[in-house]
């Protein structure tokens, strides 16, 4: 077979416009059929509780036969929310049997268990603020980072006394800035 020829596929809408029937075949069809799956259900099921119970209803007559073919004849094209009763019947099944949280990728979807988030945090004092630099004149050139001591250095000497000028505080932006602030002059307690 050549393989450029595909296969065809074609789709007749009329198909689709027709309910599924049994006991039809072309042109002909069986008495008083076709018959949709419902009235085959309710002919089968009937006639077997007919049977059983036949001790019960005899007495009253054809009554109950007729009742059986009235229903058979009813369940012809029902709709349930604009659905056959089969379709309809097999959604509730399927919605009965469906997980309360649905499903994801096919398996049920289940919350995971609570469970305590820990975790904690540190406050630290405001970093202090920064001094007012004097602008360096246009000629000379700060020192190198070479001639200023390394941390370690730092660390071992003790600390410098305090510089001449008094610190510039930094106006706080924030209300907790400026608490801090009022804290740090002895404001607040």
């Amino acid at each position: 077979m050549n393989a450029a020829a595909g296969r065809v596929g074609r789709f007749y809408t009329a198909a689709r416009r027709h309910p599924w029937v049994l006991g039809k075949v072309a042109d002909w069809k069986i008495p008083l059929g076709p018959y949709t799956p419902a009235q085959i259900a309710v002919a089968v099921g009937g006639g077997f509780l007919l049977a059983k119970t036949i001790s019960w209803w005899s007495w009253t007559g054809p009554v109950p036969i007729a009742a059986w073919l009235l229903v058979i004849w009813a369940v012809r094209r029902p709709k349930i929310a604009g659905r056959a009763p089969m379709q309809a019947a097999l959604g509730w099944l399927l919605l009965v049997q469906q997980p309360r949280g649905g499903r994801i990728g096919g398996r049920a979807a289940r919350d995971r268990g609570s469970r305590p988030l820990l975790g904690g945090f540190t406050i630290e004092d405001a970093p202090a603020p920064a001094t007012a630099a004097s602008p360096t004149p246009a000629g000379v050139q700060p020192a190198s980072p070479a001639a200023r001591p390394g941390p370690a250095a730092a660390r071992s000497s003790t600390r410098p006394a305090e510089s001449a000028a008094p610190a510039v505080p930094a106006r706080a932006v924030s209300g907790v800035q400026q608490l801090l602030a009022l804290a740090g002059q002895g404001g607040v307690r």
